[in-house]
Formats: C-alpha cells, structure tokens, sequence
C-alpha cells in the first residue's frame, strides 16, 4: 500500500505544486480528482442517485473539482442541479463548467434531491464562511435537515485544512478528499463525516514538497497487520514475554488493575503488578492474572523485581503527585535500562524538567505518552500552545528526550527521536474518559516487550487501542465502559487490511454518537 501523508493547507498546496512543475497538468488533477470523487459518489451512494445530486461550486478550484464531479453524474444519467456561487477564478475552473453545463439539468437546485456535493471552498480557505459561501452552507444545512446525504469535496467548507477549526462548517456525512490527508480532518472529525482519502496522480514528485522535513505517515490497519509480532503455536508465556507494572498509588489503584487487564487482553505472558502496599489484596483480587508486590524499597528489590525479571517496564499510572512518587520513579529509573513506558504521573513527577527525565531514560528504548495537558506541563507550555502545534510538538521532545513520545488526542501524534512522524486517527469519544490513558499504557507496553520497537510499537498500540474503542461503541458513546473497550482488543487485534480499490488510498469511518 502506498504511505499516505498527513498534511496542512501549505503542505497540500505545495504537494500539488511539486506535481504540477513535474509535468502533471493543473487542469488533470482538477479532472482526476472530480471524475475519482463522482466514482465514489456512484459506488457508495448508488440507492440514493435517482433522487437527484445537488452541487454547490464555489469560484475557486474546489468549485472547478464541483463542475467536474457534475458533469461526470450527469453524463451518467443522474439527474444534475448546480448552485454556481460566483465565477470561477481559474481557467480550469472555467472550462470544466463549460465542460458540464449541457449535461445538467436546468435551473439550481430544488430543494428535494437524495445527494448534495459541497464544492465551496476547499484546502486554501481560513476562516468562517462570509456573504454568499455563507449563505449557501445554510443552504446545504437545510438540505441535510431534510433527509439528503451531504459529500464535501477535500474538506467541507468552513473547515480549516491545517488547524480543524470549524466555525460555521458545512457538516458532512463524508468527505474525499484528495492526495493526502488533511491536519484539519483528523481533528474535526466531527463535521467530516466518513473520510475517504483519493489518489489524484500527484506522483512521487509531490513527497519531496514537505519543506525540507518528511511529513507524517497515517497509521492504518495495512501498516499494524505488517508490524504486529507473531505468537506461535509452540508459545509460552516467556515467549510472550513478561512486563512489569509500577503504578496505583493510595485511591488510584484502578490504574495499576486497568493496565494490566488490558496488557493480559494484547496477548503479554506474565505481569508482575508493583503497588502501594496496603493495594495489593485489592490488585490480587481485581487483576488475578497478574503477580501482585508492593512498590519496591530499595535498589536490590528494583534490581531482582524488575530489571532481572521484566522484558519491559511501565511507570506511572496512578502513582500519585507526592515526593515520594518522584523519589520512586527516579529510583525504578536509576535501577533498570529495559524497554520502558513513561505514563501518568511519572510524567508529572518532571514537570518543567524535561532534561532530567532525558538523564532518568538514557541507555533504553523509551515511549513516554502525555496527553496535551501533560505534555504542556513537561516543557513549561500552555496547553493551548500544545494543541495548536499537536503535529510539530513532539519531534523536538522526542529528540530531547531520546524517546518516542506518543501525544495522545485526536489524533494521537508518534514522534520518533530521528525525526519520524507517525499519525493514529482511530478512535471515538468513548475513549475519552479516565482510565482510558492505563489502557493504553498497557497495549503499547506489551507491544514494546514482545518487539524492542518503540515507535513501531506506540503506532501498532494507539491504533489498536483506537480501533477498540471504535468497535465498543459502534458510534455509541453514552453507556459503553472501559471494560467493553477491554474486551474489544480481542477483535481490534485482527486488522483487517483489504486489498487496495483504486483510487482510495484510506477510509476513516466516522465516529462519535450518530445523530442528524
């Protein structure tokens, strides 16, 4: 499968620019992405094309996408309305409604058609929607309110390509969008419906536009299939491997008990559970798979409990914001150089101190995984900042830290130390709620201990971990429990990688409670 990049508005048009000044026509990726946008209208809205297609074109190249996407439904037989919301600003834009005007039926758009295609504004818009792109986003809500399925054309209009922001946004029940995917999809994903990502013919002449750096890669069920280490028929459980779990401090036990439940459902051998000492009956009888202890002493119970028993550590769910947890975390550190994730309050415990935890991590391959807010704390940054800059944030940390830094949200953001960056859009809100961190904590874990990858294992985790919670909710969010997501992983493990279908390079199902 080819990689598909996640990129902003600047990256997209300079993607477009790269093909363009390498002999691909402006006026063919115009083409190629309306005829490829009216295929996937045609194959997966086919019940609903006798009823009539709306098009709203806007003046820019989106709208020039629209004439295209018209005239190819048209020419097929579908009856046609197009609302044409200023000139065309280009020449292909121009002759493409040329193009398409005899087939359309005449007049704009009645009110009643089954499918609406909005062509308004695409990548290079900012801002909300104002005049008469305005009053047509009203006009395409009131088609929607009535029943019709609305597609957007690259992103929906109203949608900032690169940060998301989606004041007064069209919403969509899908969006194709073209060459690569949009920063501003993957986090409005809300409004964007069903994401389906469209090879246009940019050619490998558009991956050298990505100022001078490698933009992501999108996770996907073919990368984690390629990736996920095989448990043979002849395995043991010290085939399977053997992690250890520091974490679940006083109150906050259900941390330490939800990551080993969920390092146990990603296919671990052995966990060895290290918790404040009066937790651990209560992590005996909630986690009976795994071996319980108290948090160890001193360096000889670190040395034999942990670094000559584990393949792999996790530290920090639930330890708590005392100094004691920092005392423990440096000297859990101090005594092992395993593979180790740093999760939770382990980060906290370096607020503002990003350089001692580097020192605490040398020697190992390391994962540490913040969300915004503590990834904010940790470099001494606004969590605003952290949000705005959720793709370009974690590359210095990571290089700082020596270690792999998974920045959780949507979508979660893989930064690898020599600069690699990875994007896990699998998910649904169910996942955001406490606890859901631990989960997490304990399939990257696992993963780390079973192949010595950091990045590779973040990746594989955040998507399955994801995927899990997509298939609990199944576009439910009210009533579904971290456990149902738990006994998700055991579906969530068994990517299904379907051959490629030119010209869809990656879906995004939508997600979040389904409502019109």
């Amino acid at each position: 499968m080819p990689i598909v990049r996640v990129v902003s508005a600047a990256e997209s048009a300079a993607r477009d620019r790269a093909a363009i000044e390498a002999g691909v026509p402006s006026r063919a990726l115009m083409r190629a992405a309306g005829m490829a946008a009216a295929g996937e209208i045609a194959r997966r809205l086919r019940a609903r094309l006798t009823g009539g297609v709306a098009v709203y074109a806007g003046p820019g190249n989106n709208g020039g996408d629209a004439w295209v996407v018209a005239g190819a439904l048209a020419v097929a037989g579908v009856p046609v309305r197009v609302a044409a919301v200023g000139e065309p600003r280009s020449g292909d834009a121009a002759a493409e409604r040329e193009a398409a005007r005899p087939a359309l039926a005449a007049g704009p758009p009645l009110g009643s058609e089954r499918i609406v295609v909005d062509g308004l504004l695409g990548t290079g818009s900012s801002g909300a929607p104002r005049g008469a792109i305005a009053d047509a986003v009203r006009a395409i809500a009131e088609h929607r309110r009535l029943g019709a399925t609305v597609v957007a054309l690259d992103v929906p209009t109203g949608v900032d390509a690169t940060s998301g922001v989606a004041d007064g946004a069209v919403r969509a029940d899908w969006t194709l969008t073209f060459g690569a995917l949009k920063r501003g999809l993957a986090i409005a994903r809300d409004v964007a419906g069903h994401i389906v990502v469209l090879d246009i013919g940019l050619g490998a002449a558009a991956d050298g536009a990505g100022a001078g750096q490698e933009l992501p890669a999108l996770v996907d069920a073919h990368y984690v299939r390629a990736r996920l280490p095989e448990i043979r028929a002849d395995a043991h459980k010290g085939v399977r491997r053997r992690i250890a779990i520091v974490a679940g401090g006083d109150g906050m036990v259900g941390a330490a008990i939800l990551a080993a439940r969920s390092a146990l459902a990603s296919g671990v051998g052995l966990v060895r559970l290290f918790v404040a000492p009066g937790n651990v009956p209560l992590v005996q009888t909630a986690a009976y798979e795994a071996l319980a202890a108290p948090w160890p002493a001193d360096d000889a119970g670190v040395r034999h409990g942990i670094a000559e028993w584990a393949d792999a550590l996790l530290l920090g769910p639930g330890l708590g914001h005392t100094p004691a947890a920092r005392a423990l975390v440096e000297r859990v550190l101090g005594g092992t150089r395993i593979p180790t994730v740093v999760d939770a309050d382990a980060l906290n415990a370096f607020a503002g101190q990003p350089d001692a935890l580097a020192t605490c991590l040398a020697g190992r391959p390391a994962i540490v995984t913040p969300h915004p807010a503590e990834c904010a704390r940790l470099i001494g940054a606004p969590v605003a900042d952290v949000l705005g800059e959720r793709f370009d944030v974690g590359r210095p940390l990571a290089a700082r830290l020596g270690a792999t830094v998974l920045l959780k949200g949507v979508p979660t953001i893989l930064s690898a130390p020599d600069g690699q960056r990875l994007v896990s859009a699998a998910g649904s809100p169910v996942l955001a709620t406490g606890g859901s961190g631990d989960v997490l904590a304990g399939v990257v874990t696992t993963l780390l201990a079973q192949t010595g990858d950091p990045l590779e294992s973040a990746a594989c985790g955040a998507w399955v971990h994801g995927m899990a919670g997509e298939l609990a909710g199944r576009r439910r969010v009210r009533g579904v429990l971290l456990d149902q997501v738990i006994d998700a992983l055991a579906a969530a493990w068994r990517p299904t990688a379907r051959p490629a279908r030119y010209p869809v390079l990656a879906e995004l199902r939508a997600v979040g409670e389904e409502r019109r």
